[in-house]
């Protein structure tokens, strides 16, 4: 034998108002059959006092006007059938009204659909059969009464239900909205923060690492001459620091028009930043010494190989390859091999516009722009100067900001740092 099917739930406890409403309701009927307010009998014979049976199921049933509205419309109906034979009460009339309407409310989705559906049959029933039987206009104030009694409510619950379920709908598309709303700050938040380490990690190691390198340099070496030049790299650099820091802090402070933070560094400044790591080498090479590992012979060369007639880059593009380049010489610094370093800018050549030189596309339009960093792969057991580990890191999600390409490790003897910046036409002048 099959498994049997599951009994339904019981009903849960009434409500205290549903309580209320099912005392008032039964005191109302006592009331009025005690001052013989009622119809007399229909149909069948039944006795005058069916009705205060139905009286005492129908309030009944409207303890379950919320915790079983299905069960108290389907037992109050058959207890409404036998009030209209027996000759009905004015409260068993609105009580049986009421679980229509609860029904319709508070049911389930399937009986809040059947429900109305019901009571227009009904309606159109009670108008159509009496009015065909009796052929007299009066015959219509039947289907008038069942549309009050049945439809009527019904429709009402429809129509209040409806609204109830548009407003939850909106009040769970508002907490949606707030939770995304709530996700995309956080994750603005998460972003800034680690936009803004990456600004600072590559605004300050390279400066760091040469004021560290010039230090140990000054501790090294007995030579007034040469401390005095270390410890004028050593200033220079915090300066040029401490300039970068004061740029990003009035970023970070929206200042304002009354005092404007120092541009940003572009590509024309990459000249400046070779000088200052080649400095920084030679003084490591001085420093070097038994105790303090190192290699000498490092050597700093920029190549250019954009086109003259290119396109301004955008601001982002440029600060881009600019903080990547600076990254891979503090990283050059600090681990290299002797031999040469070579910074290497390209745009690619010149591509002419369908209609020819001079009305094509303007040269270095949509080209992007290719940053690579060449330096010998060395092997030194520690580091030149301490670093934390988020160079790469900073570089590569500098790139992926911008949609371009990074790549870094070994590769023929040497480590290569190479970054593709997608340039799109009409940036440069934002």
């Amino acid at each position: 034998m099959g498994a049997m099917p599951p009994l339904p739930p019981l009903p849960g406890r009434p409500r205290q108002q549903d309580l209320g409403i099912a005392g008032v309701g039964l005191l109302g009927g006592l009331v009025l059959w005690g001052l013989g307010l009622h119809g007399a009998t229909v149909a069948l014979g039944m006795p005058a006092w069916c009705s205060l049976v139905s009286l005492v199921v129908l309030s009944g049933c409207e303890t379950l006007r919320r915790t079983a509205p299905g069960i108290g419309l389907a037992i109050g109906t058959a207890a409404y059938a036998l009030d209209v034979l027996a000759g009905s009460l004015i409260s068993n009339v609105v009580m049986f009204t009421d679980l229509v309407y609860t029904a319709v409310l508070y049911g389930r989705p399937a009986a809040a659909r059947l429900v109305p559906r019901v009571a227009e049959l009904l309606t159109v029933l009670a108008t159509v059969i009496p009015l065909a039987v009796l052929r007299r206009p009066e015959a219509l104030l039947t289907g008038v009464m069942v549309g009050v009694i049945a439809a009527g409510p019904a429709w009402t619950g429809m129509v209040i239900r409806n609204h109830k379920e548009a407003a939850e709908a909106a009040r769970l598309r508002a907490e949606q909205t707030a939770l995304l709303a709530e996700m995309d700050r956080v994750q603005a938040v998460t972003t800034e923060r680690a936009r803004m380490a990456r600004e600072l990690h590559d605004m300050v190691a390279g400066h760091l690492s040469a004021i560290a390198i010039h230090s140990t340099a000054a501790l090294s070496l007995a030579d007034p001459a040469a401390d005095r030049e270390a410890l004028g790299v050593i200033r220079e650099n915090s300066v040029r620091g401490l300039a970068e820091m004061r740029r990003l802090i009035g970023l970070l402070r929206d200042a304002g028009a009354d005092a404007e933070p120092a541009a940003a560094p572009t590509l024309e400044g990459l000249a400046a930043l070779l000088r200052q790591t080649r400095a920084a080498a030679a003084a490591e090479c001085s420093a070097r010494s038994d105790d303090l590992p190192g290699t000498t012979g490092l050597e700093f060369r920029l190549r250019d190989r954009r086109p003259a007639a290119a396109d301004p880059l955008p601001a982002p593009v440029e600060l881009a390859a600019y903080r990547i380049v600076q990254e891979a010489l503090t990283n050059a610094l600090k681990h290299a091999a002797p031999g040469e370093v070579l910074v290497e800018l390209d745009r690619g050549p010149l591509v002419p516009g369908p209609r020819g030189a001079a009305g094509g596309a303007r040269s270095g339009e949509g080209t992007p722009l290719r940053v690579t960093v060449v330096s010998p792969l060395g092997r030194a057991p520690v580091p030149r100067a301490p670093g934390s580990g988020a160079g790469l890191i900073g570089m590569r999600e500098r790139v992926s900001l911008l949609g371009g390409e990074f790549t870094a490790g070994p590769e023929d003897g040497s480590w290569r740092v190479r970054a593709v910046l997608p340039v799109t036409g009409g940036e440069g002048d934002r």
